[in-house]
């Protein structure tokens, strides 16, 4: 049903568009074009007020077909922004059934593969006149630097019962039912400034870090919880006792508990090492966006397996290790679940879209869709 040729030009086209983080301004006006020459109403916000996004946050709806305005309210949503290395990207279609970057950049199919997959469902939807309820499609900016964009959204914009987020670097047809809540930890170690001929009149801020980090718990910390050091920073010169050193962290988890107890432990350490010798940390600890958990008997879980299985796939609910815009909104009361689009290596050179699995998700988009049309006629 879905034009698969169409969805590839597609996809081939959004990667090209330069959207990295901050720069989402080009993407933005295609995408609003792109949304009204299918009969979508578009409206934004002002995400692009707040530092750091570079256009606003797209909230798009599509209306009910004529006599199915009873039928449930959902959305779906996708991110403009990708991670750095993004900026013109050369997509290559190999014989081997993939699409690839050329080797210099990310491929960008997080997340232009689910954005090309929601204008073929508009595209299916209108060419073959199949019946829906009100759907609107929330496209985000900032998604890769903490969930920015959906921060910002404007919460009297939606109008949705439940949805789906597609942005999940698992198989079509799982769906991501759990997602962890992220805190980040962010040190300063305060030493004293010495020159380096003279180091006992000093006290170097990096030893001080060093051996704050070495007697941290990190990396797996249970079997719902992670924690790691990030990005270490500080010093001028090799002649110099360094005074200061910045430390950048992070902690994850499904526990609220465990969660807490880590980032607790973090900033204990850092602060108990520093007077050891006479100095001081200052530790701030922010959350950076909470978890989620969706039953797998919930209405909005049980339609996305239900469309995995009609289109013979594998409908496994899994736990994500990370977040997505489906994390902010669960936390605005329209439950959501992460729909699996199948890229791998993301955020890497070495990116690449399987076709099979872009073709399936546009499917199971249109799937979900006549699901919840079929289910309010009966």
């Amino acid at each position: 049903m879905i034009n698969k040729q169409r969805l590839i030009n597609t996809f081939l086209e959004l990667v090209q568009i330069n959207s990295e983080s901050g720069n989402e301004q080009h993407i933005q006006s295609h995408l609003k074009q792109q949304f009204q020459n299918l009969g979508v109403i578009v409206e934004e916000d002002f995400a692009s007020e707040r530092e750091g996004l570079g256009a606003n946050n797209l909230v798009c709806t599509l209306p009910a077909s004529a006599n199915f305005e009873n039928v449930d309210k959902i959305y779906f949503t996708s991110h403009m922004d990708t991670v750095v290395p993004g900026l013109n990207i050369k997509p290559q279609v190999k014989e081997d059934g993939y699409i690839y970057s050329d080797g210099t950049t990310i491929l960008g199919a997080d997340d232009k593969a689910g954005l090309a997959a929601i204008f073929e469902l508009l595209h299916t939807l209108k060419t073959h006149n199949i019946p829906h309820g009100q759907i609107q499609f929330v496209i985000t900016v900032g998604e890769e630097i903490g969930l920015e964009g959906a921060k910002a959204l404007n919460p009297n914009l939606l109008d949705a019962q439940f949805g789906y987020a597609i942005d999940a670097s698992v198989d079509v047809g799982t769906t991501v039912t759990h997602a962890p809540t992220q805190m980040k930890v962010n040190a300063t170690i305060h030493g004293k400034k010495a020159h380096a001929s003279t180091p006992n009149k000093g006290i170097s801020a990096i030893n001080i870090a060093a051996k704050a980090i070495s007697e941290m718990k990190l990396g797996q910390i249970d079997p719902y919880t992670t924690a790691n050091i990030g990005r270490f920073e500080g010093g001028s010169a090799t002649n110099i006792v360094a005074d200061e050193v910045t430390l950048l962290a992070e902690a994850r988890s499904h526990s609220d508990e465990s969660i807490q107890a880590q980032v607790e432990h973090m900033k204990s350490v850092f602060e108990q090492t520093a007077g050891k010798y006479g100095c001081t940390a200052s530790v701030t600890i922010i959350k950076s966006y909470p978890g989620f958990k969706i039953a797998d008997d919930a209405p909005v879980t049980k339609i996305a397996k239900a469309s995995a299985v009609a289109l013979g796939l594998k409908p496994h609910t899994v736990m994500a290790g990370g977040g997505s815009d489906g994390n902010i909104i669960n936390q605005l009361g329209i439950p959501t679940v992460i729909l699996g689009v199948g890229y791998e290596n993301i955020h890497t050179t070495e990116e690449r879209m399987p076709i099979e699995s872009l073709n399936k998700l546009a499917e199971q988009l249109v799937k979900i869709v006549e699901i919840i049309t079929q289910q309010s006629e009966n």
